[in-house]
Formats: structure tokens, sequence, C-alpha cells
């Protein structure tokens, strides 16, 4: 009351970001001016402002009444109000389920973990004319600074509601809790780097001067200038997976907003409660209404969402980490429409390692690169192409290393692997293993899945003698499978590394400089590390070649995918 009465008699500067609502952007604006004379406040009153326009302008579309979980689950929480408003009653909604739960859990019905609002395609066409009513307010009446300030609250927001973050996390995906802790450090990196970047000359707003070619007439002198201007694309649709619930979506969205576009995001229907919490602590920050949608959709209605997003004409670029057959699907749907498209799709990665190698680094390496997350990332190794000369030692020594893996509940404490996604990777995971063997392949450990456990966890597992016509060898495994093949020269390593339609991680170790230029240059993949296992970062460039995508995420480069730019000639 005490604000609103200070602002009728101050100056405001209008900012546009919630243009159905004109009292919450007349009390977003008017706060702000008060706050002027004292920088030093003027954010965390910007984001009380915001937050108190956003929960106004709420009230009709109710578009925070998420999810509801079992008190079991919300005691576990220091800050239950993460998973969004209590939908208990609601009619359509669908399960969320903890993969990691043992078989009775999921005959008693225990294993779910919450209920969340299912949404289809009348309700992502709303949430697009939310972000695109937005868009004006957000685009063109903020400063980059500003929406910089908004982006670095969230993240700080972020990194405070760690611990209630990673449980979730692990509770959803499965992951132990100590990879779901560095998940959060790594899904805020990406918010803090574009915070950054939103202010630097490459952002919206920025641009370069040309020299001029044309001559004026008589005298030769140049004439005019040539001025290209970075501008947001617009309203973005971002669909994100289940095996990185909040960095897929950081990795998007924090670029996005920095450039000034506003966002609908379909999180995974198995994963969707990181994404309602992400959604949670982005409007404490004070990102504004209709700035950063969210729509939850079960399997059923994720392809109509989907059309949805790739056919209106309001959406101007889709951002897609996830399957190639599924990206390739989006790639038609957006014909019609003519959309810009970021893909981060699948892989197939090989990991080489050479005579020269040192072998225990490699191991290293090949742990860390194979059996994080189970084996389910899009730049795990799958295709381990070892020297003949060392096969023997890299083996055995990372038998050893494999048998010091501690499967079970992501929860539990000492836990290093935790359970697939679902029940179904289980299966496909045996019939490729059976099937190698059968085609001559030797299983040195693991092969069959961990029922005692659960339904969802597949023992780490090491096949020698490898076909590579087997299914395990030619398509992305997604599980903790490693697949190893001998050979005999630097040229056949080669030609197995490249012999896959993808192109996103490859791996390859040696201590010999010059092999590191030549096979690096020669590699035919997006990312390549050398010695090491785990390359992604935020200041480097992430994205394939081939059939692993278009486009990149991540570095300087990441803000590029939301940026038109406009070629402006002045004849002055």
């Amino acid at each position: 009351h005490n604000l609103i009465q200070r602002s009728m008699s101050t100056k405001n500067r209008m900012v546009a970001l919630l243009p159905n609502n004109t009292f919450c952007r007349f009390l977003t604006s008017t706060i702000r001016s008060t706050t002027m004379a004292r920088p030093a406040k003027r954010r965390s009153t910007t984001a009380l402002a915001y937050c108190f326009a956003s929960k106004m302008a709420m009230i009709g579309n109710n578009v925070a009444a998420f999810s509801t979980a079992p008190p079991a689950i919300a005691s576990m929480l220091s800050d239950p109000s993460l998973l969004g408003n209590d939908i208990s009653g609601a009619d359509d909604t669908f399960d969320v389920v903890d993969p990691g739960a043992s078989v009775k859990q999921f005959e008693e019905g225990s294993a779910i973990i919450a209920q969340v609002r299912r949404m289809g395609r009348d309700d992502t066409k709303q949430a697009i004319e939310r972000a695109n009513a937005a868009l004006g307010g957000w685009k063109d009446g903020t400063t980059a600074s500003y929406r910089s300030g908004i982006i670095s609250s969230w993240s700080a927001l972020i990194k405070e509601n760690t611990e209630d973050i990673a449980k979730i996390m692990t509770l959803e995906s499965g992951k132990p809790l100590h990879e779901s802790r560095g998940e959060v450090a790594y899904g805020t990196s990406f918010l803090d780097y574009y915070a950054a970047e939103a202010i630097r000359p490459n952002s919206a707003g920025g641009g370069y001067i040309s020299p001029s070619p044309f001559t004026a007439p008589g005298d030769g002198a140049p004439r005019g200038k040539i001025m290209a201007i970075h501008e947001a694309v617009g309203v973005c649709a971002l669909i994100t997976p289940w095996n990185f619930p909040i960095a897929m979506i950081t990795r998007k969205v924090g670029p996005a907003l920095a450039a000034g576009c506003t966002t609908v995001l379909k999180p995974s229907e198995l994963t969707p409660l990181t994404a309602v919490a992400l959604s949670v602590l982005a409007e404490r920050a004070g990102v504004p209404n209709g700035v950063f949608e969210v729509v939850t959709a079960d399997r059923d209605l994720t392809r109509e969402v989907g059309e949805e997003m790739c056919s209106n004409p309001i959406i101007k670029k889709i951002s897609f980490t996830g399957s190639t057959p599924v990206g390739k699907l989006l790639m038609k749907l957006s014909s019609d429409t003519v959309k810009r498209l970021s893909l981060e799709l699948g892989g197939n990665a090989a990991f080489v390692v050479f005579e020269d190698a040192d072998i225990d680094q490699a191991v290293n390496a090949a742990m860390a690169s194979k059996f994080r997350n189970v084996g389910q990332t899009c730049v795990c190794a799958d295709r381990f192409i070892i020297h003949k000369s060392v096969e023997e030692e890299f083996v055995a020594k990372l038998t050893e290393k494999v048998k010091q893996l501690n499967v079970g509940h992501g929860m539990k404490d000492g836990v290093t692997m935790g359970p697939v996604i679902s029940a179904l990777p289980v299966k496909n995971l045996k019939e490729k293993v059976d099937e190698a063997i059968a085609e001559g392949a030797t299983c040195v450990i693991g092969g069959s899945p961990l029922p005692q456990h659960g339904p969802n966890y597949f023992a780490p597992t090491i096949l020698t003698n490898v076909n590579p016509r087997s299914l395990i060898w030619c398509t992305e495994t997604f599980g903790p499978v490693a697949a190893v093949k001998t050979f005999e020269s630097e040229e056949e390593a080669l030609a197995l590394a490249n012999d896959t339609p993808t192109g996103l991680a490859a791996y390859f170790c040696t201590n010999d400089l010059s092999r590191i230029f030549r096979f690096s240059a020669a590699l035919e993949n997006g990312i390549v590390g050398v010695n090491e296992g785990i390359t992604s970062n935020v200041v480097a460039p992430f994205g394939g070649v081939k059939e692993s995508g278009i486009g990149r995420e991540g570095s300087a480069v990441g803000i590029n995918e939301y940026l038109e730019t406009k070629y402006v000639f002045l004849n002055v």
C-alpha cells in the first residue's frame, strides 16, 4: 500500500511487461521508479514488484497450479512450495514416478511421487499467446542490464535451493544425489554466463558498423553508413529431455531471456518437477508472467503439444534436445512456417585408446564418460576402440573400476550409479547384450538386469570382441554398457570411429601431439575430448554434425541462436 501511495506522486518509467494487466504494469513501473536513487536496492525491489505483478496476472489463468505431491515427498524438502500449487482433486493430471523405486513400490503405487497438471494443445496455444503478449515489454521495454539482473537473481535463488532441487531431480530422474547437486551447479552456470552475455555488443541491441562501399557523386567520398543490429528472434519454443532436467532448460532459457526473447518450455513428461521448481523460482526472481511459460504434458499429449509449437506462426524458433527421429519430425512439422531450429540430437560416441596412451588416465576418462548418469547422456562413450596391444590391460583396469560402482537408489549415501529411466530401456539393453553375445562378443562383467534393486536397474557391463554390425555397436546405447573392439592401425581406428550417421562427441587417448591434431581434425564430430571423458562446460560450444543436430549451445556463440541480424543503411 505504501509503495502504491508513493508511486502516485512519482514520475514513472513505463515498462510494458504485462500488457494485459494495466494495474500490474503500472505498479511494476512505479515501484521501479521509486528505487532509481537507490541502486543497491533496485534489483530486490524490482523482483518484489514483478513477483506481485505476476501473481496478480496469474489469478485469471492459474498457470502456477502445476502439481501435488504425497506428504512423504513434500516432507523431504525445506520448501515444498517448489513443487507448485496444490492441485489435489484435479481431474486432468498425470503421475510422476521414482524410477529408482523397488518392484514392490511400483506394485503398490508408492513409486508415484507427484501428480502434475496434464496440458494439451489448447493450453499450449494459450501459453504461446501469453508469451507473445509479454514479448514487446521484455524485448523492447527492458535494458540488457536489467534482463541481466533478473537472470542473475534467478540463478541465485536456484543456488540457494540447491539441496531441494537436487532431491527433486534425483527422485524423478534416478541419478545419484551427488550428480544432481553437480547438475544444479552446471545448470546455474548457464544463467550466470548469459546474464553477463546480455550486456555485451554481440547481444540484442548490439551489432556493428561497416564501411560503406557506396560513393558520393562527383568526389568519390564514402556515402552512407551500414549498420548491422542484433534483435531478439521472438517467442521461442523449448523442448527438453529427462536426462538433465535442469541443465537442458537453463542452457536454452538463459540465452533466450538474455537476448530479449520470451519462451514456452515443454519439459519431459518423465521429469517435469524440476521445471516446475525452476518456474516457481523464476517468478520469485522477477521474471514476468509470459516470459517463461511451462507446459507440462504426458506422453499421450506430447505430440499435439509439439505440433502446436511447430505450426503456430507466433513461434519463431524451436530449440530441441532429444532423439534424432524426433528432431527430424520437428524439422518437417516446422517447415510450413520456416522456423529457426536448434537441434541437439543423438550420438554414438567412439572412445579410442592408442598404444601410446596413459592407460590409467584412459580408464578414468572412460569411467567418467561411460557411466555418468548410468550412461544416459548423448555424449556418453558407447563404442570403445582399443589398440590390440593394450586391450588386455585397459579392459582389466576398466573392469576393476566397474566393480567399485555402487548401484542403488540415488538418495542413498554412497550410491554412484542409479537406475535407468524406465523398464523399457532395461528390456532393450538386455536384448542388445544378448544379441552381441550371440554374435561372438564376450561379457566380461554384468550383462543383466538387477531386479533386486527394482525394475529399472541394469548392471554395469563390459563386452569385448563386439561385432560392429551388432545393435549394441551401431546404435546409441543410452545405458551402462561398454562395447569393446580392437584395432591395429590409426586408419582402421578412424574408419571405425566415423562409421556412424551421427556425429556429436568422440574421445581418444594418446600422448602423440602430432596425432592429437591429425586425428581430432579427421573425426566427424562436433565435440572431441582428448585424454578426457567429460568435456561439457558453459564456455564451450556444444553441438554435433551429421545427424546429431543443428546449431550450438553454450559459449559466446550460444546467444546467436536467439538473435536475428537486421541490416540498416543510412544515406546520411
